[in-house]
């Protein structure tokens, strides 16, 4: 059985448009999946990567087209310019991690409530009220907001870590059995190929 170390950013707008593909991909083959939300923004420097405001204007032109024609591929609305797009995504992090060792909820469907609070809904996803309506949209308990942040941050922390050990320098990320890795949301379908026996 496959295993799948997902590393991911809740600001992340190619995670966002990433959708719970992955994921389906993933019951196909009976691949576990281990979530590792990760500050993408500090990912960056430690891996030769510039920071977004940082890159040159024609990587960010680009960018915007390639996130405007996956967004209408994927069908899934999206705000090329919210006004939460530099929002602190760690809180939303913390109660991801937090509502993990809770269970009781979809995982996949919180990675995609926090990023299309940010992308598609306009929401700050560091604010309590927010982070509660995305636990609930994906089945957990809204109490879990705010809570255990301490733990949240240390293995947030960790994670970042283990995303630089692994050689993630981008979200998303999906690292199958610890070896063979796929960057971005368009390598999804690889990703299934690859599971499959075929690359």
């Amino acid at each position: 059985m496959a295993h799948i170390d997902y590393f991911f950013s809740t600001i992340s707008p190619f995670t966002y448009l990433a959708g719970t593909r992955m994921e389906a991909v993933a019951e196909a083959h009976g691949a576990t999946i281990a979530y590792k939300p990760f500050d993408v923004l500090a990912v960056f420097p430690r891996t030769g990567g510039l920071h977004p405001k940082d890159r040159h204007p024609a990587r960010m032109e680009l960018r915007a087209q390639e996130l405007r024609r996956q967004s209408k591929k994927h069908g899934l609305p999206m705000d090329l310019n919210p006004p939460s797009r530099g929002v602190n995504g760690a809180p939303a992090s913390y109660a991801f991690i937090a509502a993990e060792k809770a269970g009781g909820g979809d995982l996949g469907k919180l990675v995609h409530a926090f990023t299309g609070a940010v992308w598609r809904d306009n929401r700050n996803i560091a604010e309590d009220d927010v982070i509660a309506d995305c636990l609930e949209e994906a089945g957990f308990d809204r109490g879990l907001a705010g809570m255990a942040m301490l733990a949240g941050a240390e293995q947030y922390e960790r994670n970042l870590e283990d995303a630089v050990s692994a050689g993630v320098f981008g979200a998303p990320f999906y690292v199958v059995d610890g070896t063979e890795k796929f960057w971005g949301q368009d390598r999804i379908g690889d990703l299934d190929l690859y599971l499959s026996g075929k690359l």
